[in-house]
């Protein structure tokens, strides 16, 4: 998984991965429609991204659809993510970390930052993930894009080619483990307490100094004259 991927958002991604290939290996980022990748000239991996927007027209008409990659990301979803991320260029190598940063994206885009801040509700990013992936189902009886819908649906029931491909039950929990990742507190290390330490001693007036030495000076002078002898200046003593 791509390091620029919150790690809630991660454990959604894999599930995808996982639920729309059937795998979550390396491998499943080099997956087509109806599993058709041995028939590339390359792997989809090693390709650049307008190459694989290129490709992808013949395999709507070859194979029945354009899904290519970890996420069955659709020629026109492609191309509309190319539109909205200026830091994708037509030379980009198709890689993996590319795959899962344009998944994260679509996640934003069908409210995944709304969904961990409590802005809408799980049952509603439910819906439009189901909206973005057609093996998702909905949590609840709504209209979908074909006709009114029941829970565990896909969406796109009725048009005679989709349908739910994992339980309700398994989308909530899942969906609740990346809610309680997404909000848990960043461990934050703590401040280390400052070490207290004593002042050096101020240093000495000079004027101090000074003085000091002029004491020492007559000290030494007064102990010299004390033992020079009395009548080597002609003085008697005694």
């Amino acid at each position: 998984m791509d390091k620029t991927v919150p790690p809630g958002a991660a454990i959604l991604l894999d599930f995808i991965r996982e639920t729309e290939v059937g795998r979550s290996d390396r491998a499943s980022y080099d997956v087509i429609y109806a599993n058709k990748q041995g028939k590339l000239k390359q792997p989809l991996t090693t390709m650049n991204y307008g190459d694989v927007v290129d490709e992808q027209r013949k395999w709507s008409k070859n194979h029945g659809s354009s899904a290519a990659g970890a996420y069955q990301f659709m020629r026109a979803t492609l191309i509309g993510l190319a539109k909205e991320i200026p830091s994708i260029s037509g030379t980009d190598i198709f890689t993996p970390d590319l795959q899962d940063r344009l998944g994260y994206h679509l996640l934003k885009r069908r409210g995944y930052e709304e969904f961990v801040t409590g802005k809408i509700t799980l049952v509603d990013f439910a819906r439009r993930l189901a909206m973005e992936w057609a093996s998702f189902p909905v949590l609840a009886d709504c209209k979908g894009s074909h006709r009114f819908i029941n829970r565990g649906m896909s969406f796109y029931a009725g048009d005679g080619v989709n349908k739910a491909l994992v339980k309700s039950e398994k989308v909530e929990a899942v969906l609740r483990q990346v809610l309680a990742t997404a909000r848990r507190p960043v461990d934050i290390q703590p401040v280390p307490e400052s070490v207290e330490v004593d002042p050096p001693p101020a240093p000495a007036s000079k004027s101090r100094g000074i003085a000091a030495l002029i004491l020492a000076a007559l000290a030494a002078a007064g102990a010299w004259f004390a033992s020079v002898p009395c009548n080597l200046f002609g003085a008697f003593c005694g």
